[in-house]
């Protein structure tokens, strides 16, 4: 009789970023040993029967805010299991004065206690340049992405200047890093902040004119040209514009490591939410004009592969950090920002499968590499992550393509206390996800796996992602 594997996942149709199979996937301890026709598999101790499912690559959100300004380790990744994720990169940030490798340790420490899901960093670098003597060491230990902004000048020290970029990917390129940034002229913003302000221009509909589309081309467009400088591979987080887009394929174009990724909130939404949400729809960058050129350009990026990833930019603020914002969307009354950032986290799987696949007929193969195997790729996982093939995790998102259920914030456990898609009618959801060969959502919806079931991931340098048309 052959040997027995733990797991056989059956009857449902396996789904790469470039095919769709209808096999069985074999699963012994925590990895994927062989993939075929269920007849030429062993037995299994357990037969997982996903008939009428898609099963997909373990899904990664690979941009939340995860922190004492938002949801904690305890609430994040539990809010992301029952959505169907299977991995966690969020941005952290070490204390005043704390080094990278001390910080990568105590927030590794407290990460582990309480995650239900895998999870890596995204380290922000504030423009503090001693910071960046800890870099070889936090690479050595599996941190291989670094954040930069190019705004929030009125943030302490998060706005850094382009001769910190430079150094900064000075000292990544060869150690095999990838530079992230937030590409906005905060020069700019914040003049325009201000001329807001003097004018009395204060209601939240006044804060998108604010941040004209030409300030994320021009902060592109700069932090491209260092990057080729020196060398280093470069990540756009949440592109919103059609002309940073056409900035990012030409470079692109040219052969050089530049990519990007976009979120729900820019194929989805509007700066008509200003009027509805008010200062809960206050992001950076903002939501574009609803009769403007970049929602349409955005989807055609990601599906002819311009755009390598789709992610959240989850950023959650309890409401009472918002709330003065109606009256005033920059300050508060003791001169205090209003906080940017909104809830996606709890949406990202289900709005990217029913907006993307379901409404606009864009193949499920596109959905495993936006939200699988790029992620895997660009932020040194793959081929452990990202992929269903003998070796891998045995990570898998079995999805129910047939379920229509309609967004509510009553169903969410993140503390913003709403989300910009109430009421919004979607189509398809996680069924059961398994997470290194256990079982981490159920079919009912329940969580099965106890805090601290998620573990650390070391990364390596990245992957080319996949590029190309999706179909």
């Amino acid at each position: 009789m052959r040997e027995r594997v733990d797991t056989l996942v059956r009857g449902g149709r396996v789904v790469t970023a470039s095919d769709i199979v209808e096999t069985a996937v074999a699963i012994q301890g925590e990895t994927i040993v062989a993939i075929g026709p269920e007849a030429l598999l062993p037995p299994a101790e357990r037969v997982i029967d996903a008939h009428g499912k898609y099963v997909l690559p373990g899904l990664i959100d690979c941009h939340l805010h995860v922190g004492p300004e938002y949801d904690d380790w305890r609430t994040a990744p539990l809010a992301a299991a029952r959505t169907g994720l299977t991995t966690l990169l969020p941005f952290v940030i070490g204390d005043e004065g704390e080094t990278l490798p001390k910080a990568l340790r105590r927030l590794r420490e407290e990460a582990e206690a309480h995650s239900v899901l895998d999870f890596g960093f995204h380290f922000i670098l504030n423009h503090e340049p001693a910071i960046l003597d800890g870099i070889p060491e936090a690479v050595s230990l599996g941190v291989t992405s670094f954040k930069l902004f190019m705004t929030y000048k009125k943030r302490g020290k998060r706005m850094v200047s382009d001769e910190f970029i430079a150094k900064t990917m000075e000292r990544l390129a060869p150690l095999g890093g990838v530079c992230q940034l937030h590409c906005e002229n905060g020069d700019i913003l914040c003049y325009l902040e201000d001329k807001a302000i003097a004018e009395g221009r204060t209601a939240p509909t006044d804060f998108p004119p604010t941040c004209p589309d030409w300030t994320e081309e021009e902060a592109i467009n700069r932090a491209i040209l260092i990057a080729r400088l020196t060398g280093c591979p470069m990540y756009v987080v949440h592109l919103s514009t059609r002309l940073g887009l056409e900035r990012i394929k030409r470079a692109q174009a040219e052969g050089q490591r530049v990519w990007t990724e976009t979120c729900p909130q820019y194929l989805l939404l509007t700066d008509k939410e200003m009027e509805r949400w008010g200062p809960f729809a206050k992001i950076g960058p903002p939501l574009r004009p609803a009769e403007g050129p970049d929602r349409a350009a955005l989807w055609t990026g990601s599906e002819l592969g311009f755009i390598s990833t789709i992610a959240s930019d989850h950023a959650p603020r309890v409401p009472a950090a918002k709330e003065p914002g109606r009256r005033n969307i920059f300050v508060d009354a003791e001169g205090k920002s209003i906080p940017f950032g909104a809830p996606s986290l709890e949406t990202l799987a289900s709005l990217v499968y029913s907006e993307g696949v379901a409404k606009r007929g864009l193949p499920i193969t596109w959905m495993a590499r936006v939200m699988s195997e790029n992620p895997a790729r660009i932020f040194g996982l793959y081929p452990r992550k990202g992929a269903i093939r003998v070796g891998a995790d045995a990570d898998l998102t079995i999805w129910n393509p047939e379920a229509e259920w309609t967004i509510q914030h009553a169903q969410h456990l993140g503390i913003a206390g709403f989300t910009p898609y109430e009421g919004w009618a979607v189509r398809g959801r996680a069924w059961m996800t398994l997470l290194r060969g256990r079982t981490v959502l159920n079919p009912d919806g329940t969580v099965e796996q106890k805090p601290g079931y998620g573990r650390y991931l070391a990364r390596s340098s990245p992957r080319a992602p996949l590029a190309g048309a999706a179909r």
